[in-house]
């Protein structure tokens, strides 16, 4: 048994899971009411679940999925069948001089010492290797199981960091997922050359494949006017498909008077670019910014998704607030500045919320800044419920995800949704509950612009790109029962993105694939070629 757990917890912990429980309400009842009859302190769920998990071990015990789950603390962060850890890179100068950005010492630009995933990283030394170890060690010991790693790197403008460090960063993440749990493990020095920092990334990668700990996804986030083909190209050898980009607003008065560095038409140009090379788009965007309006806001919001320039895929919603350290903190003590009251901002959210498309997830309603270093603007840090109790319906996909359920055969309806963006076609195939009509599954799918021309991925110019597949549900690990993930969705769900590019004339089909999942694309007649998972498609009969 775990050593930091005393003899009374552990009989404590022993009687409580004597009993089968219907919710976490009736286990917190249940913990209080053992506390108090063995004089003990309430018992965490960690400690819990470490008990639990002996006894199913020694077979003392037969395991009950019900009870992980409801021991499992903050389900939510795998309900969508993935496991999200993030990093943050050390503290670099930033090219950028935002009026709205605070500036600390030794803290990445734009964030705050007090910021939760600050905190963790500075715990860390910002060492990506004891970061992503310390990840997992949480994760697993809260009930989670992290075989499916979406890695989201934070900290910055990733595409401003020296090349070594980069390399060298990312290297160690992926080296930190194959080492974990194995007894012997040793880090990469970032002395290393980078001709053999290159090498060591490929081989970890080349592991990655296969080991228990896979790397599903990468996200980086940079500037918009630090988008290249050459960057792109770079991000896709570290592995990385999906980025998030600061656009804040897109109005060139609001970007020019907030210091911003770049204009409206940088963030079309890299929007073009990103989706040319099948990333999978995150728009960062901040109303209430100065120089902008209510009415504005809303404007920006619309256009954004009925104007083909734009389209994000996904999209974090961060109001303005004012903390120290910033410019846009000096303008509020002078009278300059005044964020919109709680009201004002609720309804705005309400009014963007409408406007969402189904094709488009909401991440976050607000960023994780603790209270107490917001001088002025939104504190509420409970936004999404808040909008949830009021009745607000919205369409995004976080909101429809089928999350934990089960889905019963053929008891869906196939959807296709199609749009312009960026001078290409989209197509969003999804896969819906016919009763609940909730997501069960979905997949983006672009036929590319005919004038495009990446610089070394030649072969891109004439495919079709999967830019995302996705089957939601809680995360399942190999080999475990099936909810829906591993339900064949995701094999149908590439069979009709398959007949789409064969009917407009594409002979190939390339998708954007994390390495932790190359080989499911493998087992559907896909080979690797620079990156990107390819199959050429037979002629159209």
């Amino acid at each position: 048994m775990p050593k930091e757990t005393s003899k009374n917890q552990i009989e404590l912990i022993k009687e409580l899971l004597r009993k089968d429980y219907k919710n976490e309400k009736e286990i917190m009842r249940e913990k209080r009411k053992l506390a108090k009859k063995y004089q003990e302190e309430i018992i965490s769920n960690s400690q819990i679940l470490k008990i639990y998990k002996e006894l199913i071990t020694n077979k003392f015990l037969k395991s009950n999925k019900n009870l992980e789950n409801l021991l499992k603390k903050r389900a939510v962060r795998t309900i969508s069948g993935i496991a999200p850890v993030a990093v943050l890179t050390k503290p670099y100068k930033c090219p950028g001089n935002c009026a709205f950005c605070p500036t600390e010492k030794n803290v990445p630009q734009s964030y705050l010492s007090n910021e939760p995933a600050v905190m963790r990283a500075i715990r860390c030394n910002y060492d990506p290797y004891i970061q992503v170890k310390d990840r997992l060690k949480a994760l697993i010991a809260n009930g989670h199981n992290p075989t499916k790693i979406e890695l989201i790197v934070i900290g910055g403008t990733w595409s401003y960091l020296p090349e070594n460090y980069k390399y060298w960063y990312i290297a160690n993440c992926f080296k930190s997922a194959n080492d974990f749990g194995k007894k012997k493990s040793t880090q990469i020095k970032i002395s290393t050359s980078i001709k053999n920092l290159k090498k060591f990334l490929a081989k970890e990668q080349k592991k990655n494949e296969k080991t228990k700990y896979q790397l599903i996804g990468l996200t980086l986030e940079t500037r918009p006017d630090y988008i290249t083909s050459e960057e792109l190209e770079q991000m896709r050898e570290l592995g990385c498909t999906r980025v998030e980009i600061g656009v804040q607003a897109i109005d060139d008065e609001i970007l020019k008077l907030n210091k911003r560095g770049h204009g409206v038409v940088e963030i079309v140009q890299a929007t073009k670019l990103l989706r040319d090379y099948g990333f999978k788009i995150t728009y960062h965007l901040m109303p209430g910014l100065p120089g902008s309006s209510l009415g504005k806001d809303l404007e920006m919001f619309q256009t954004y998704f009925n104007n083909e320039n734009f389209q994000p895929d996904q999209i974090k919603f961060y109001p303005t607030v004012v903390t120290k350290g910033s410019l846009l903190y000096q303008w509020w003590k002078k009278g300059k500045y005044k964020p919109y009251t709680e009201e004002e901002l609720q309804q705005l959210i309400i009014d963007c919320k409408k406007i969402v498309p189904p094709y488009v997830r909401i991440i976050r309603l607000i960023r994780d800044i603790p209270g107490e270093s917001i001088i002025a603007g939104n504190k509420i840090t409970n936004l999404r419920q808040i909008m949830k109790d009021k009745g607000v319906i919205c369409q995004c996909i976080r909101c429809r995800e089928i999350k934990d359920g089960i889905i019963k055969k053929e008891n869906y309806d196939f959807k296709i949704i199609q749009y312009k963006a960026s001078a290409g076609q989209e197509y969003f195939l999804s896969f819906e509950d016919k009763i609940s009509k909730k997501l069960l599954a979905f997949c983006r799918l672009r036929l590319p612009d005919k004038n495009f021309s990446s610089l070394n991925f030649k072969f891109l110019n004439t495919s079709a790109i999967i830019r995302e597949l996705h089957v939601y549900g809680a995360l399942v690990s190999r080999g475990e029962d099936k909810k829906i993930q591993h339900s064949g969705l995701g094999k149908k769900l590439l069979e009709e993105c398959e007949k789409i590019a064969i009917k407009n004339n594409f002979s190939k089909i390339a998708i954007i694939s994390g390495v932790g999942v190359r080989n499911y694309y493998r087992k559907n007649a896909y080979k690797l070629h620079k990156t990107y998972m390819i199959k050429k498609l037979c002629e159209k009969k």
